[in-house]
């Protein structure tokens, strides 16, 4: 009982200092992030989408707040890998050699389906979205007479969440490695898992059907790489399984 305790104490010491050295990652990246914010936000102000744009401010904090809406999206960048290998040294100790050598690639997969999932909601959905919003508001016969508060909310209330939904696969990959899903579950569960992804891309995109259409159909796409990715690890898993058995009954 003694040891027992003993491990759930070292197992919440080493928790304790993983959770610092990300904290520490994340507040080192986000004083970066403030460094470089304002030289990204004037970047962006040169892109193509921001063209029509004028940078009014409405408010007296709506400066501050983009700027540090996009110093926490840098430091969010910086510090995700630093975050996700101190969760593979954190479960490292209960891994194989090889699992951990295996596990170790979740790391830069995770954080470049990230990447991609953010440069595909800016690069594509973004712009559809400020293009059907204006003909919208100039059907109406409105004037449009927007600020940088306006523009860069809209912004990050899309990349970030679509950034986050791209990394699917890795986490379907990781409930199956623990155990908790099945490929078997997974189909059997696709109506249901369709219809939240439906629900999902219809809530992050343009209300329109071929902005719908681009968002919707990489989702189910990931859905299905996803139970692919499941499938093919539950097969390497049993047949790890049958070759350590056999090593093991030839032994005897």
């Amino acid at each position: 009982m003694e040891n027992k305790e003993q491990s759930v104490i070292e197992h919440l010491e080493e928790l304790r200092k993983r959770l610092i050295i990300v904290a520490g990652a994340f507040a080192v990246s986000l004083a970066a992030g403030c460094w470089f914010a304002p030289k990204l936000l004037l970047l962006l102000k040169k892109r193509p989408s921001a063209a029509g744009v004028e940078w009014n401010l409405f408010g007296y904090t709506d400066g501050i707040m983009i700027y540090l809406k996009c110093a926490f999206l840098l430091a969010l960048l910086i510090s995700l890998p630093i975050a996700l290998h101190q969760i593979w040294l954190f479960v490292k100790p209960g891994l194989t050699e090889r699992e951990a050598k295996y596990t170790m690639i979740f790391i830069p997969v995770s954080f470049l389906l990230f990447l991609v999932g953010i440069g595909f909601s800016y690069f594509i959905l973004f712009p559809m979205m400020l293009e059907f919003l204006s003909k919208i508001n100039q059907s109406i016969g409105a004037t449009e007479t927007y600020g940088i508060n306006q523009y860069f909310s809209l912004l990050f209330n899309l990349t970030i969440p679509v950034g986050a939904v791209f990394e699917l696969p890795v986490v379907i990959l990781f409930l199956t490695n623990a155990g908790i899903v099945t490929p078997e579950k997974l189909k059997h569960m696709r109506k249901v898992a369709y219809f939240i992804l439906v629900v999902t891309g219809v809530s992050i995109s343009p209300p329109d059907f071929i902005s719908d259409f681009l968002i919707i159909i990489p989702l189910l796409l990931l859905f299905e790489i996803s139970i692919w990715i499941s499938s093919w690890s539950m097969k390497r898993k049993h047949a790890k399984n049958l070759k350590g058995h056999m090593i093991h009954q030839n032994d005897s």
